[in-house]
């Protein structure tokens, strides 16, 4: 498929960086998701049980809520280009060394942990300037479908990453797919490396860092929209991230078959990803955030799933359609920040949408089992879909969530102005 900014007005370099930019997108998605997979295994392969396995994944998200508000100030200070390709050096290191340890042989746990909060750091680092880096290579209407391209290739990438990674561990041994990850991120940080931000203004000398992150927090604090959103998903995003990591597997296991379906289940949302990306290449709703946020509501379908429980065949189709659907929101989400929010800012309005997305998995994940002793599996997951009908029918009575409307070439002409289309502050 072309990409979808090779259609839109702007300069050369842009479109260029579009396409490095989708490209090491790819590659680190392929090697990252089966990653996640090698780690878990290199954790119990070691001798350590879930709760080791708990910890190790929570030494990866620690580091990210620590420090993204601090990156999203870096990467709107720096270039942004440097900052990415830097965290991707650390993120190539610090899983070389986790690679080698397990090649070598009984990793200890504390240098498990340790090396995958370095690789936390590098991407609470990277995030907030990969999202800026991207704002700036689009321009213009057809912005939104250059968004869905880049997503569905990530997704698609993401899907099979984890299905080869899951391969790879069963035949290789996971030592070896950390060090494909590795490989992937020294990949992904050279192609990153040949981005041009000739065409991107210089930025104006501030006022330090403490003042860098007081004006985003202006910036932030002063869209109800954008706040609104960021708490619904900080809160929707934890009790999902719940309900998978911890009473997914439970209910596979006592009443699916085992983690074969529940594996499946997840793959089928993965899909739903994937096509709910295909079909924003082609559907631009005028109200973005209106869409948006309808479509969050089917995600307290696959918690109210395994609430019941229903059959496998049916917990499949519920996860591929909330994954179809959220991804509506997905694409639709960076095109309002796309053209909302000013470049010079984007990188630590993104690091503030990062941080309320991660900002409560970990302490829902610990919450989940004291939840499930005190008001039984069944109540705990109705609970989460509860909470997710909740706090998303609660953000649709913010106006600016109801009415922000898609910018177009013909309000552009209807204005008068040549920015109408380009990212300002507010509603405009």
């Amino acid at each position: 498929m072309t990409p979808a900014s090779a259609h839109s007005p702007g300069p050369p370099a842009a479109h260029r960086n579009y396409g490095l930019l989708t490209a090491a997108a790819v590659v680190t998605s392929l090697g990252g998701n089966g990653a996640l997979i090698a780690a878990a295994f290199a954790v119990l392969d070691a001798g350590g049980d879930g709760g080791d396995v708990g910890l190790v994944a929570a030494s990866r998200t620690l580091p990210l809520v620590v420090f993204l508000l601090i990156g999203g100030a870096v990467a709107d200070r720096l270039p942004r280009h440097r900052v990415m390709v830097a965290a991707n050096a650390l993120n190539c290191l610090s899983q070389a060394a986790f690679a080698a340890l397990v090649l070598a042989g009984q990793p200890q746990l504390w240098q498990m942990m340790l090396l995958t909060a370095l690789g936390g750091t590098g991407q609470a680092f990277f995030s907030p300037a990969a999202e800026g880096m991207l704002m700036s290579s689009v321009q213009g209407e057809h912005a939104g479908r250059a968004f869905a391209v880049f997503r569905m290739a990530m997704q698609g990438a993401g899907l099979g990453g984890a299905a080869l990674g899951g391969a790879m561990v069963a035949v290789l041994g996971p030592g070896w797919v950390l060090a494909a990850d590795a490989a992937a991120f020294a990949v992904a940080g050279a192609l990153r490396a040949f981005l041009d931000v000739g065409h991107i203004p210089p930025r104006e000398a501030g006022g330090g860092m403490l003042a860098d992150l007081r004006e985003g927090w202006r910036e932030f604090a002063g869209r109800p929209w954008l706040w609104g959103i960021v708490v619904q998903f900080s809160i929707a995003n934890a009790v999902v991230g719940a309900a998978d990591a911890v009473y997914g597997p439970l209910v596979a296991r006592d009443d699916l078959g085992g983690a074969g379906p529940w594996g499946l289940a997840l793959a089928c949302f993965g899909a739903g990803t994937v096509a709910g990306a295909l079909l924003m290449t082609r559907w631009k709703p005028r109200r973005l955030l209106l869409a948006g946020t309808l479509c969050v509501f089917p995600l307290a379908l696959p918690s109210a799933a395994l609430a019941v429980p229903v059959p496998v065949g049916a917990l499949c189709a519920v996860m591929f359609l909330s994954g179809a659907l959220v991804e509506v929101f997905g694409v639709s989400w960076m095109t309002a920040l796309h053209q909302e929010i000013p470049e010079d800012k984007i990188s630590r309005i993104s690091a503030y949408d990062w941080f309320g997305s991660v900002a409560l998995v970990p302490l829902a994940t610990a919450l989940a089992g004291p939840a499930e002793e005190a008001f039984g599996r069944t109540a705990s997951l109705w609970g989460c879909s509860a909470l997710v009908v909740l706090v998303t029918a609660a953000v649709l009575t913010v106006p600016d969530v109801r009415n922000l409307r898609r910018r177009t070439k013909e309000v552009a002409v209807r204005s008068g102005s040549a920015d109408a289309e380009r990212p300002v502050g507010g509603l405009g």
